[in-house]
C-alpha cells in the first residue's frame, strides 16, 4: 500500500493495484503541489463532504478519468447534475464493493450542505484497511469503528477549529488502535496552525505502541 499526502485532507492511495483519491482539493489550496491534470487515471475518488476545502476537484477529476465518484447520496445528486457518469451514492452505515475494494461509509460530527458529513474505512481482501475520518469532532463511536473494521492506518484531523485538535484526536487513537496514524488537516490556514509534533507527543503518552506518521506534502511512503 502507497499513501500520498496531497495537502489538507486530500490524499491519493494506491491500494489492491487501484488508484484512489480522498478529498482532491488542489485548485486554491496554498500548500497543495498536484494539479487536477497530474490524476488522469484514477480509478476511485471518495468525497467526505460537499465543503470547498474537500469536494475540492473531485468533479473535475472524475469526469477527466473517469473514475467512479463515491459520496453520500445527496452530494452524488449533485455530482451527477454536474457531469459526473460514474457514480455510487451512499449512506452511513452502508458497504460498497468495488472491484475487490470495501468502502464502508462511517459517520463524522461536522456540518455539511448536501446531505451528512462521513468519514470511510478503505479494506481490501489482503491489504491493510484505511480510515479516512474526514472533518470531525472526537465521538465515542470512533471506539466503535475500531472493534468492527479493525483499521491499522488512521488519517485524522488535528487542526482544531473546524476538527478536533491534538488532544481530541489523540483520545481519537486511543479509542481507535490503529497500528500508524496519519494526521491531516492542519496548517493549510492560520486559524488550524498546528505542530504535529505534539500530536505525536500526545499520542506517545496515551498509546506508545502506535506509530504517527507525518509526512511531507507530496511526500509517497509505503506501509507493508
Amino acid at each position: 500500500m502507497r499513501i500520498k499526502w496531497l495537502s489538507h485532507a486530500g490524499f491519493a492511495i494506491e491500494f489492491q493495484e487501484k488508484k484512489i483519491l480522498i478529498d482532491p482539493w488542489l485548485t486554491g489550496n496554498p500548500l497543495a503541489k498536484d494539479k487536477p491534470e497530474d490524476f488522469k487515471e484514477i480509478d476511485l475518488i471518495l468525497v467526505t463532504h460537499d465543503h470547498g476545502d474537500h469536494l475540492g476537484d473531485s468533479i473535475r477529476i472524475a469526469k477527466e478519468s473517469g473514475a467512479t465518484f463515491i459520496s453520500i447520496y445527496e452530494l452524488s445528486e449533485y455530482a451527477s447534475s454536474q457531469g459526473v457518469k460514474n457514480i455510487i451514492g451512499m449512506n452511513i452505515g452502508g458497504t460498497v464493493e468495488v472491484n475487490g475494494i470495501y468502502i464502508t461509509m462511517v459517520p463524522a460530527i461536522h456540518s455539511a450542505s448536501r446531505g451528512s458529513p462521513v468519514g470511510y474505512v478503505i479494506r481490501g481482501e489482503n491489504e491493510k484497511s484505511i480510515y479516512h475520518a474526514g472533518d470531525t469532532a472526537l465521538f465515542s463511536d470512533m471506539q466503535i469503528i475500531g472493534e468492527i473494521y479493525s483499521p491499522k492506518i488512521a488519517l485524522l484531523p488535528i487542526g482544531g477549529y473546524y476538527t478536533m485538535g491534538p488532544m481530541e484526536a489523540a483520545k481519537a487513537v486511543e479509542l481507535i488502535k490503529p497500528e500508524v496514524v496519519i494526521p491531516m488537516h492542519y496548517n493549510t490556514f492560520p486559524v488550524i496552525q498546528q505542530d504535529p509534533n505534539e500530536f505525536a507527543r500526545l499520542v506517545k503518552d496515551k498509546m506508545p505502541e502506535v506509530k504517527v506518521m507525518i509526512l511531507e506534502v507530496g511526500e509517497w511512503i509505503t506501509i507493508n
